[in-house]
Protein backbone atom coordinates (compact mmCIF):
# COMPACT_ATOMS: atom_id res chain seq x y z
CA UNK A 1 0.00 0.00 0.00
CA UNK A 2 1.51 3.36 -1.05
CA UNK A 3 0.46 7.03 0.02
CA UNK A 4 1.27 9.27 -2.61
CA UNK A 5 1.14 13.02 -0.57
CA UNK A 6 0.15 16.49 -2.44
CA UNK A 7 0.85 15.43 -5.90
CA UNK A 8 -0.89 17.09 -9.03
CA UNK A 9 -3.08 15.57 -11.45
CA UNK A 10 -1.94 15.56 -15.09
CA UNK A 11 -4.66 13.59 -16.99
CA UNK A 12 -7.33 15.41 -19.38
CA UNK A 13 -9.89 12.58 -18.54
CA UNK A 14 -9.31 12.61 -14.99
CA UNK A 15 -12.19 14.26 -13.07
CA UNK A 16 -9.26 15.23 -10.89
CA UNK A 17 -7.26 17.08 -13.54
CA UNK A 18 -5.39 20.08 -12.31
CA UNK A 19 -5.52 19.29 -8.66
CA UNK A 20 -3.02 18.73 -5.87
CA UNK A 21 -4.50 15.34 -3.68
CA UNK A 22 -3.32 12.48 -2.11
CA UNK A 23 -3.79 9.22 -4.15
CA UNK A 24 -3.72 5.53 -1.96
CA UNK A 25 -2.86 2.96 -4.41
CA UNK A 26 -3.20 -0.59 -3.13
CA UNK A 27 -3.22 -4.25 -4.69
CA UNK A 28 -2.34 -2.04 -7.84
CA UNK A 29 -5.64 -0.08 -8.11
CA UNK A 30 -6.65 3.44 -7.17
CA UNK A 31 -8.34 3.08 -4.01
CA UNK A 32 -9.06 6.72 -2.80
CA UNK A 33 -8.31 10.15 -3.93
CA UNK A 34 -8.84 13.13 -1.97
CA UNK A 35 -7.34 16.35 -0.60
CA UNK A 36 -5.97 14.21 2.64
CA UNK A 37 -5.77 10.96 3.18
CA UNK A 38 -4.69 9.44 6.51
CA UNK A 39 -3.47 5.69 6.54
CA UNK A 40 -0.62 4.85 8.62
CA UNK A 41 -0.38 1.03 7.08
CA UNK A 42 0.62 2.79 3.65
CA UNK A 43 4.00 3.37 2.76
CA UNK A 44 3.60 7.29 2.78
CA UNK A 45 5.78 8.83 -0.15
CA UNK A 46 6.06 13.03 -0.09
CA UNK A 47 7.86 14.17 -2.83
CA UNK A 48 8.65 17.53 -4.09
CA UNK A 49 6.86 18.92 -7.04
CA UNK A 50 5.34 15.70 -7.84
CA UNK A 51 3.28 15.25 -10.85
CA UNK A 52 1.26 12.46 -11.55
CA UNK A 53 -0.62 11.28 -15.27
CA UNK A 54 -1.48 8.20 -16.55
CA UNK A 55 1.53 6.09 -18.07
CA UNK A 56 3.41 7.02 -20.68
CA UNK A 57 3.61 4.30 -24.42
CA UNK A 58 5.80 4.48 -26.65
CA UNK A 59 5.34 3.23 -30.46
CA UNK A 60 8.08 1.54 -32.15
CA UNK A 61 10.63 0.59 -29.45
CA UNK A 62 13.41 -1.93 -30.74
CA UNK A 63 13.72 -4.62 -28.42
CA UNK A 64 15.78 -7.20 -30.14
CA UNK A 65 14.43 -9.82 -28.48
CA UNK A 66 14.56 -12.58 -30.55
CA UNK A 67 18.14 -12.60 -32.42
CA UNK A 68 19.93 -9.23 -31.22
CA UNK A 69 19.97 -9.83 -27.33
CA UNK A 70 23.34 -8.71 -27.16
CA UNK A 71 22.15 -5.00 -27.59
CA UNK A 72 18.83 -5.39 -26.19
CA UNK A 73 16.40 -8.68 -24.40
CA UNK A 74 13.03 -8.11 -23.19
CA UNK A 75 14.28 -7.92 -19.67
CA UNK A 76 16.19 -4.71 -20.32
CA UNK A 77 13.69 -3.00 -22.52
CA UNK A 78 10.94 -2.92 -19.80
CA UNK A 79 13.46 -2.25 -17.66
CA UNK A 80 14.76 1.22 -19.27
CA UNK A 81 10.89 2.05 -20.15
CA UNK A 82 10.15 1.81 -16.47
CA UNK A 83 12.55 3.52 -15.53
CA UNK A 84 11.68 6.57 -17.95
CA UNK A 85 7.77 6.65 -17.53
CA UNK A 86 6.90 4.17 -19.75
CA UNK A 87 3.72 1.32 -18.66
CA UNK A 88 3.39 -0.25 -22.47
CA UNK A 89 5.63 -0.46 -25.49
CA UNK A 90 4.65 -1.43 -29.17
CA UNK A 91 7.56 -3.23 -30.71
CA UNK A 92 8.98 -2.77 -33.83
CA UNK A 93 9.37 -6.26 -35.64
CA UNK A 94 12.84 -6.07 -36.60
CA UNK A 95 13.98 -9.23 -34.73
CA UNK A 96 15.61 -12.43 -35.83
CA UNK A 97 13.20 -13.53 -36.53
CA UNK A 98 10.99 -10.91 -37.76
CA UNK A 99 7.86 -10.48 -36.02
CA UNK A 100 5.65 -12.03 -39.41
CA UNK A 101 3.81 -14.47 -38.32
CA UNK A 102 1.26 -15.59 -35.14
CA UNK A 103 3.78 -17.45 -33.34
CA UNK A 104 6.33 -14.40 -33.06
CA UNK A 105 3.44 -12.37 -31.91
CA UNK A 106 2.38 -14.52 -29.21
CA UNK A 107 5.99 -14.90 -28.13
CA UNK A 108 6.09 -11.01 -26.80
CA UNK A 109 2.61 -11.15 -26.05
CA UNK A 110 2.87 -14.27 -23.62
CA UNK A 111 6.19 -12.70 -22.10
CA UNK A 112 4.46 -9.25 -21.21
CA UNK A 113 1.71 -11.53 -18.49
CA UNK A 114 4.02 -10.82 -15.65
CA UNK A 115 5.52 -7.18 -16.43
CA UNK A 116 5.54 -3.79 -15.16
CA UNK A 117 5.36 -2.48 -18.70
CA UNK A 118 2.76 -4.19 -21.29
CA UNK A 119 4.15 -5.02 -24.14
CA UNK A 120 2.33 -5.11 -27.73
CA UNK A 121 3.41 -6.30 -30.42
CA UNK A 122 3.68 -4.52 -34.19
CA UNK A 123 3.90 -7.04 -36.91
CA UNK A 124 5.55 -6.95 -39.95
CA UNK A 125 4.19 -6.07 -43.49
CA UNK A 126 6.28 -8.04 -45.96
CA UNK A 127 7.74 -11.86 -45.00
CA UNK A 128 11.05 -10.90 -43.26
CA UNK A 129 11.06 -7.04 -43.74
CA UNK A 130 12.19 -7.63 -47.65
CA UNK A 131 8.83 -5.96 -48.92
CA UNK A 132 7.90 -8.18 -51.28
CA UNK A 133 5.45 -10.82 -49.94
CA UNK A 134 2.27 -9.06 -48.07
CA UNK A 135 2.30 -11.89 -44.97
CA UNK A 136 -1.04 -13.27 -42.48
CA UNK A 137 -1.98 -10.10 -41.24
CA UNK A 138 -5.29 -10.77 -39.75
CA UNK A 139 -3.68 -13.66 -38.41
CA UNK A 140 -1.29 -11.59 -36.59
CA UNK A 141 -4.27 -9.20 -35.46
CA UNK A 142 -6.41 -11.65 -33.69
CA UNK A 143 -3.20 -13.26 -32.40
CA UNK A 144 -2.51 -9.58 -30.71
CA UNK A 145 -0.17 -7.20 -32.90
CA UNK A 146 -1.52 -3.74 -32.73
CA UNK A 147 -0.37 -2.55 -36.12
CA UNK A 148 1.41 -3.62 -39.27
CA UNK A 149 4.75 -1.82 -40.12
CA UNK A 150 8.42 -2.92 -41.78
CA UNK A 151 9.28 -0.62 -38.72
CA UNK A 152 13.01 0.73 -39.71
CA UNK A 153 12.51 -0.67 -43.46
CA UNK A 154 10.45 1.83 -45.18
CA UNK A 155 7.79 0.00 -47.31
CA UNK A 156 8.72 1.04 -50.75
CA UNK A 157 6.81 -0.87 -52.93
CA UNK A 158 3.74 0.70 -54.17
CA UNK A 159 1.75 -2.00 -54.57
CA UNK A 160 2.51 -4.02 -51.09
CA UNK A 161 1.44 -0.86 -49.63
CA UNK A 162 -1.92 -0.29 -50.95
CA UNK A 163 -2.75 -3.88 -50.62
CA UNK A 164 -1.56 -3.44 -46.70
CA UNK A 165 -3.99 -0.60 -46.25
CA UNK A 166 -6.53 -2.41 -47.61
CA UNK A 167 -5.88 -5.82 -45.55
CA UNK A 168 -6.31 -3.73 -42.35
CA UNK A 169 -9.42 -1.29 -43.35
CA UNK A 170 -11.93 -4.39 -41.82
CA UNK A 171 -10.80 -4.51 -38.65
CA UNK A 172 -9.85 -0.73 -38.77
CA UNK A 173 -5.91 -1.20 -38.30
CA UNK A 174 -3.37 0.87 -38.64
CA UNK A 175 0.04 0.84 -40.70
CA UNK A 176 3.00 2.45 -39.54
CA UNK A 177 6.14 3.82 -42.30
CA UNK A 178 8.58 5.56 -41.79
CA UNK A 179 8.74 7.00 -45.24
CA UNK A 180 12.53 7.00 -47.04
CA UNK A 181 12.78 6.24 -50.51
CA UNK A 182 15.86 3.78 -50.82
CA UNK A 183 16.82 5.10 -54.35
CA UNK A 184 16.56 8.79 -53.37
CA UNK A 185 18.38 8.15 -50.14
CA UNK A 186 20.79 5.29 -51.26
CA UNK A 187 24.24 5.52 -49.79
CA UNK A 188 23.51 8.50 -47.80
CA UNK A 189 25.02 8.84 -44.04
CA UNK A 190 23.36 12.43 -43.07
CA UNK A 191 21.63 14.90 -44.03
CA UNK A 192 22.01 16.26 -47.52
CA UNK A 193 22.69 20.08 -47.70
CA UNK A 194 25.43 22.88 -47.10
CA UNK A 195 27.27 20.81 -43.89
CA UNK A 196 27.54 17.29 -45.68
CA UNK A 197 29.11 19.37 -48.48
CA UNK A 198 31.46 20.63 -46.23
CA UNK A 199 32.17 17.61 -44.46
CA UNK A 200 32.31 15.72 -47.46
CA UNK A 201 29.91 13.16 -46.98
CA UNK A 202 27.12 11.56 -48.87
CA UNK A 203 24.06 13.28 -47.93
CA UNK A 204 20.07 11.70 -47.15
CA UNK A 205 17.86 14.48 -48.66
CA UNK A 206 15.00 15.89 -47.90
CA UNK A 207 13.48 14.93 -50.48
CA UNK A 208 13.97 11.19 -49.88
CA UNK A 209 11.54 11.28 -47.05
CA UNK A 210 8.59 13.67 -49.03
CA UNK A 211 8.54 11.51 -51.84
CA UNK A 212 7.16 8.23 -49.97
CA UNK A 213 5.30 10.85 -48.03
CA UNK A 214 3.44 11.95 -50.90
CA UNK A 215 3.22 8.75 -52.30
CA UNK A 216 1.93 7.42 -48.93
CA UNK A 217 -1.18 9.54 -48.79
CA UNK A 218 -2.20 9.00 -51.93
CA UNK A 219 -2.47 5.43 -51.49
CA UNK A 220 -4.26 6.79 -47.93
CA UNK A 221 -7.18 8.81 -50.04
CA UNK A 222 -7.33 5.85 -52.52
CA UNK A 223 -8.01 2.92 -49.67
CA UNK A 224 -9.80 5.06 -47.08
CA UNK A 225 -7.72 3.30 -44.52
CA UNK A 226 -5.76 4.62 -41.99
CA UNK A 227 -1.68 5.35 -41.71
CA UNK A 228 0.20 6.65 -38.96
CA UNK A 229 3.67 8.51 -40.22
CA UNK A 230 6.70 7.54 -37.93
CA UNK A 231 9.60 9.40 -37.06
CA UNK A 232 8.80 13.14 -38.86
CA UNK A 233 11.80 14.82 -39.83
CA UNK A 234 11.46 17.59 -42.49
CA UNK A 235 9.76 20.49 -42.65
CA UNK A 236 7.70 19.57 -46.25
CA UNK A 237 6.66 16.80 -44.24
CA UNK A 238 4.65 18.75 -41.90
CA UNK A 239 3.27 20.80 -44.28
CA UNK A 240 2.21 17.76 -46.44
CA UNK A 241 0.34 15.51 -43.22
CA UNK A 242 -1.28 18.96 -42.67
CA UNK A 243 -2.54 19.52 -45.45
CA UNK A 244 -3.90 15.48 -45.52
CA UNK A 245 -5.64 16.17 -42.13
CA UNK A 246 -7.46 19.57 -43.32
CA UNK A 247 -8.66 16.94 -46.01
CA UNK A 248 -10.14 14.61 -43.73
CA UNK A 249 -7.34 11.82 -44.42
CA UNK A 250 -7.01 9.26 -41.39
CA UNK A 251 -3.70 10.11 -41.34
CA UNK A 252 -1.25 10.52 -37.78
CA UNK A 253 2.16 11.21 -37.25
CA UNK A 254 4.92 10.98 -34.22
CA UNK A 255 8.36 12.72 -33.97
CA UNK A 256 11.47 11.35 -31.88
CA UNK A 257 13.73 14.10 -29.63
CA UNK A 258 16.65 13.46 -31.52
CA UNK A 259 14.80 15.60 -34.53
CA UNK A 260 13.63 18.21 -32.80
CA UNK A 261 17.25 18.74 -30.41
CA UNK A 262 19.71 18.64 -33.02
CA UNK A 263 20.44 19.92 -36.23
CA UNK A 264 22.82 18.56 -38.75
CA UNK A 265 25.78 21.36 -37.77
CA UNK A 266 26.11 19.35 -34.18
CA UNK A 267 27.21 16.23 -37.06
CA UNK A 268 30.71 18.23 -37.50
CA UNK A 269 32.74 16.26 -34.77
CA UNK A 270 31.46 13.28 -36.24
CA UNK A 271 29.90 11.83 -33.03
CA UNK A 272 28.74 8.25 -34.14
CA UNK A 273 26.09 9.05 -30.93
CA UNK A 274 24.62 11.32 -33.40
CA UNK A 275 23.89 9.45 -36.34
CA UNK A 276 20.10 8.40 -36.26
CA UNK A 277 17.38 7.45 -38.66
CA UNK A 278 16.34 9.87 -40.07
CA UNK A 279 19.18 12.13 -40.09
CA UNK A 280 19.73 15.11 -37.98
CA UNK A 281 18.16 17.85 -40.68
CA UNK A 282 18.37 21.80 -40.86
CA UNK A 283 17.36 24.40 -38.10
CA UNK A 284 14.00 25.33 -40.61
CA UNK A 285 12.98 21.75 -39.93
CA UNK A 286 13.32 21.95 -36.19
CA UNK A 287 11.24 24.74 -35.97
CA UNK A 288 8.35 23.34 -38.61
CA UNK A 289 8.30 19.90 -36.10
CA UNK A 290 8.09 22.18 -32.70
CA UNK A 291 5.16 24.17 -34.93
CA UNK A 292 3.48 20.25 -35.91
CA UNK A 293 3.66 19.51 -32.43
CA UNK A 294 2.14 22.69 -30.81
CA UNK A 295 -0.88 22.86 -33.42
CA UNK A 296 -1.09 18.95 -33.08
CA UNK A 297 -0.14 18.22 -36.96
CA UNK A 298 1.90 15.91 -35.10
CA UNK A 299 0.14 13.57 -32.78
CA UNK A 300 2.70 11.87 -30.52
CA UNK A 301 6.54 12.12 -29.13
CA UNK A 302 8.18 8.34 -29.72
CA UNK A 303 11.57 6.92 -28.47
CA UNK A 304 12.80 6.16 -31.60
CA UNK A 305 14.81 3.58 -29.20
CA UNK A 306 17.42 1.51 -31.25
CA UNK A 307 20.08 -0.28 -29.44
CA UNK A 308 23.41 -0.77 -30.90
CA UNK A 309 26.61 -2.41 -29.21
CA UNK A 310 29.97 -0.74 -28.85
CA UNK A 311 31.08 -2.79 -32.64
CA UNK A 312 28.65 -1.11 -34.05
CA UNK A 313 29.04 2.35 -32.96
CA UNK A 314 33.05 2.48 -31.89
CA UNK A 315 33.66 3.07 -35.93
CA UNK A 316 34.22 5.92 -38.28
CA UNK A 317 30.99 7.85 -38.85
CA UNK A 318 30.44 6.32 -42.08
CA UNK A 319 30.76 2.71 -41.36
CA UNK A 320 28.83 3.26 -37.62
CA UNK A 321 25.13 2.26 -37.44
CA UNK A 322 22.65 4.72 -36.99
CA UNK A 323 20.62 4.53 -33.81
CA UNK A 324 20.29 6.01 -30.06
CA UNK A 325 18.94 4.62 -26.63
CA UNK A 326 16.24 6.86 -25.54
CA UNK A 327 13.26 4.99 -23.54
CA UNK A 328 15.25 6.44 -20.11
CA UNK A 329 15.41 10.05 -21.50
CA UNK A 330 12.36 10.97 -23.68
CA UNK A 331 10.38 12.77 -20.76
CA UNK A 332 13.80 14.82 -19.67
CA UNK A 333 14.82 15.61 -23.00
CA UNK A 334 11.04 16.85 -23.66
CA UNK A 335 11.08 19.01 -21.08
CA UNK A 336 14.78 20.49 -21.73
CA UNK A 337 14.02 21.49 -25.23
CA UNK A 338 10.17 21.82 -25.47
CA UNK A 339 9.86 23.23 -22.43
CA UNK A 340 9.05 26.40 -24.36
CA UNK A 341 6.93 24.99 -26.85
CA UNK A 342 4.60 21.79 -24.90
CA UNK A 343 2.72 22.83 -21.44
CA UNK A 344 3.32 19.69 -19.27
CA UNK A 345 -0.73 18.41 -19.79
CA UNK A 346 0.22 18.79 -23.97
CA UNK A 347 3.38 16.82 -23.22
CA UNK A 348 1.59 13.99 -21.07
CA UNK A 349 -1.31 13.86 -24.26
CA UNK A 350 1.73 13.51 -26.61
CA UNK A 351 3.16 10.50 -24.25
CA UNK A 352 0.59 9.19 -22.73
CA UNK A 353 -2.71 9.78 -24.65
CA UNK A 354 -2.30 10.08 -28.28
CA UNK A 355 -0.26 6.69 -28.77
CA UNK A 356 -2.89 4.53 -27.00
CA UNK A 357 -5.60 6.36 -28.98
CA UNK A 358 -4.06 5.51 -32.47
CA UNK A 359 -3.77 2.22 -31.35
CA UNK A 360 -7.38 1.65 -30.75
CA UNK A 361 -6.11 0.37 -26.28
CA UNK A 362 -8.00 0.91 -23.16
CA UNK A 363 -7.18 4.24 -21.81
CA UNK A 364 -5.82 4.51 -18.28
CA UNK A 365 -7.92 7.74 -15.93
CA UNK A 366 -6.60 8.51 -12.94
CA UNK A 367 -9.78 7.87 -10.64
CA UNK A 368 -10.80 5.70 -8.05
CA UNK A 369 -11.21 2.04 -8.15
CA UNK A 370 -9.16 2.39 -11.63
CA UNK A 371 -5.94 0.27 -12.35
CA UNK A 372 -2.97 2.17 -10.98
CA UNK A 373 -1.35 2.48 -14.57
CA UNK A 374 0.75 5.80 -13.50
CA UNK A 375 3.74 7.82 -13.93
CA UNK A 376 5.36 9.85 -11.16
CA UNK A 377 7.32 12.60 -12.14
CA UNK A 378 8.99 16.28 -11.37
CA UNK A 379 9.10 18.53 -14.62
CA UNK A 380 11.73 20.62 -13.18
CA UNK A 381 14.12 18.50 -11.76
CA UNK A 382 17.55 19.14 -12.83
CA UNK A 383 19.79 16.16 -12.99
CA UNK A 384 22.79 14.65 -15.12
CA UNK A 385 22.65 11.11 -16.79
CA UNK A 386 24.85 8.95 -15.27
CA UNK A 387 25.76 4.99 -16.23
CA UNK A 388 23.42 3.99 -13.09
CA UNK A 389 20.53 6.14 -14.57
CA UNK A 390 20.46 3.32 -17.89
CA UNK A 391 18.75 0.01 -17.88
CA UNK A 392 19.37 -0.63 -21.56
CA UNK A 393 22.24 -3.39 -22.10
CA UNK A 394 23.53 -0.88 -25.07
CA UNK A 395 25.11 2.60 -24.54
CA UNK A 396 24.69 4.95 -27.62
CA UNK A 397 23.37 7.97 -26.16
CA UNK A 398 24.33 11.72 -26.57
CA UNK A 399 23.41 12.49 -23.52
CA UNK A 400 25.53 11.18 -21.44
CA UNK A 401 27.40 13.40 -18.64
CA UNK A 402 24.78 15.56 -19.92
CA UNK A 403 22.26 18.48 -17.52
CA UNK A 404 18.78 17.70 -18.27
CA UNK A 405 15.39 18.86 -16.69
CA UNK A 406 12.55 16.49 -15.55
CA UNK A 407 12.42 13.17 -13.81
CA UNK A 408 10.58 10.28 -13.78
CA UNK A 409 10.39 9.31 -10.03
CA UNK A 410 8.57 6.09 -10.31
CA UNK A 411 5.98 4.38 -12.47
CA UNK A 412 2.94 1.78 -11.65
CA UNK A 413 1.49 -0.98 -13.35
CA UNK A 414 -0.18 -4.58 -13.11
CA UNK A 415 0.67 -4.51 -9.61
CA UNK A 416 3.85 -3.51 -9.42
CA UNK A 417 5.86 -0.44 -8.85
CA UNK A 418 9.42 0.44 -10.02
CA UNK A 419 10.80 3.46 -8.21
CA UNK A 420 13.71 5.93 -9.23
CA UNK A 421 14.49 7.90 -6.05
Amino acid sequence: MILLKQVKIIDPNSPHNGKVVDVLIQRGKIVKISKRITNKKAESWKLDNAYLSPGFMDIGTQVGDPGFEHKEDLSSATAAAAAGGFTAIACTPNTHPVVDAKAEVLYIRNYAQDSLVDLYPIGAVSKDCKGKEITEIYDMQKAGAVAFSDGHHSIDNSGLMMRSLLYVKPFNGVIINQPLDPDTSHGGEMHEGAVSTSLGMKGIPALAEELMLQRDLYLLEYTNSRLHVANVSCSNSVHLIRQAKKNGLQVTASVNPMNFIFDDTALTGFDTHLKVMPPLREKEDIKALKKGLKDGTIDSICSNHTPEDEEGKKLEFVYAKPGVIALETTLATCRTYLEKTLTIEELVIKLAIAPRQLLGLDMPVIAEGNEANLCLFNPDKEWILCEKDLHSKSRNTPFMGKQLKGKVLATFNNGKASKQF
